[in-house]
């Protein structure tokens, strides 16, 4: 009967042996690859506008105004500085400069094509001198009024 006992027992481990051999076992799931978070989409640029308008009697190296002044001498340069920001691959920033009742005293046009915050300068001079009286200058943007400056001479 040992031999039977024996022959039972192997008989058993041979059996549980052939079921785990033969039971399919679920293959792991592979993990996921790695979300690689991609740059956004770059922002288009924002379109283009008039972020000041400054006047003055000079200008500095970078196109801005050195010497602010609404009141000039006849004698004066007026300088007219037009900051920009945003983009645009063409655009046309006009200066246009009147006197007491609109008498047109000047008039000139920039085309631009920013990337980026850029600077515009504007100037008139009257080598006779400037009469007397009150000033303006309109700016426009693409023939769109974007703002005005007041200025005398006196």
């Amino acid at each position: 009967m040992p031999h039977l006992l024996r022959a039972g027992a192997y008989a058993l481990v041979a059996l549980l042996a052939l079921a785990a051999c033969s039971r399919t076992e679920t293959a792991p799931t592979p993990a996921a690859p790695p979300t690689v978070n991609a740059a956004p989409p770059s922002a288009a640029p924002a379109p283009l506008s008039v972020s000041s308008i400054d006047l003055g009697r000079s200008l500095g190296a970078d196109k801005s105004i050195a010497e602010a002044a609404t009141e000039f001498a006849p004698s004066d340069t007026f300088y007219l500085s037009v900051k920009t920001s945003g983009a645009a691959p063409k655009a046309k920033l006009t200066a246009l400069w009147t006197f007491e009742d609109g008498q047109s005293v000047a008039e000139s046009s920039e085309d631009i094509a920013p990337t980026g915050p850029a600077t515009t300068e504007f100037h008139v001079a009257k080598p006779d001198g400037w009469p007397t009286g009150s000033y303006r200058v309109q700016v426009f943007l693409d023939g769109r009024a974007v703002g005005t400056k007041e200025l005398v001479v006196r």
